[in-house]
């Protein structure tokens, strides 16, 4: 089914530098590298739930605002500038990263305040998405408080590794949806978010299996992602190579653009490549979750984040 109005690049389009994920280098051969698939919103949330449950994610193509999108971006990285991480005399919203050494604990420091700023909520909580969001779950939507900004400069040596995000919710409903958000224009050479190609199956499998092993653990350590019948503190794993050839799939990637939106599954596996933007320039996100109102909300999703919070 395809309900897109966008043109899908070949899989035999290569990104313009090898994409690696702690120290692992990507595949370039087409069974074990592809693109995600672009939907214009206009399509309508009918079509847009077949897609996620299709699919595992939706990638919704300009949903948001352009300038808004990056007036944020000047924003928040004027905010964390202090530190240094910006090259001098450049424009905020550009991101152009510095080339000599950063502040990181100031950095993070102000990280932490942006998180907690009446702009951030607002960004997160536009009307168009919010709107979505409302016709997405068939209901009130709620937008959990803990909600994640990152930004990772060129070079940077790790990268998220491969998870699903539901390790990290199970004190509430499955029925929870991430969305992230590219803050500012996001080359595939920069390390957005890739996929794994119809892992959300997989994750449920995951996930099933992990529920049996935990039945007889107390509440607390059953619901946690660090509980003793999870590998990898809560992470599926660090090497994306070895999971392609596992579960004979592909990694998606995409060029994403500022006003892009992905709705993912909380079953799906995905996870970021290193930064290695040919411009040098700093890679922004934010990844939050909503759900209906009225589905039942992990508590220890009610607090701001925090880097130390062990979530």
């Amino acid at each position: 089914m395809s309900v897109s109005c966008f043109g899908k690049a070949s899989v035999n389009d290569l990104p313009p530098v090898a994409l690696t994920a702690n120290g692992k280098a990507l595949s370039t051969a087409p069974d074990r590298l592809g693109h995600l698939s672009p939907t214009d919103p206009a399509v309508g949330v009918e079509a847009i739930r077949r897609l996620y449950a299709t699919q595992g994610y939706v990638w919704l193509k300009g949903l948001l605002r352009r300038r808004d999108v990056i007036d944020f971006r000047g924003f928040a990285l004027s905010h964390l500038a202090a530190s240094g991480l910006l090259k001098p005399e450049t424009d905020a919203s550009l991101g152009m990263a510095s080339t000599g050494a950063f502040d990181r604990q100031l950095a993070d420091r102000r990280l932490m305040s942006l998180v907690r700023s009446s702009a951030y909520e607002g960004f997160c909580a536009q009307p168009r998405l919010s709107r979505l969001m409302d016709a997405f779950v068939g209901g009130l939507s709620y937008l959990h408080k803990r909600k994640i900004m990152r930004f990772t400069m060129p070079g940077t040596a790790t990268a998220t590794p491969a998870h699903y995000d539901l390790v990290y919710l199970r004190g509430g409903t499955n029925r929870v949806v991430t969305v992230w958000i590219p803050i500012g224009d996001t080359s595939i050479d920069m390390g957005g978010l890739v996929y794994l190609e119809g892992s959300h199956a997989v994750g449920a499998t995951m996930e099933a299996r992990f529920s049996s092993d935990n039945a007889g653990l107390g509440p607390e350590e059953r619901i946690s992602a660090y509980n003793r019948n999870m590998s990898e503190g809560g992470w599926v794993s660090k090497d994306l190579p070895a999971m392609a050839e596992r579960f004979d799939a592909r990694w998606l990637m995409a060029d994403y653009e500022a006003g892009d939106v992905v709705l993912h599954s909380p079953y799906m596996i995905h996870a970021s490549t290193t930064n290695r933007s040919v411009d040098g320039l700093i890679r922004l996100s934010t990844d939050i979750r909503y759900q209906n109102v009225d589905d039942e909300i992990d508590a220890r999703w009610g607090d701001h984040w925090s880097l130390d919070d062990m979530l």
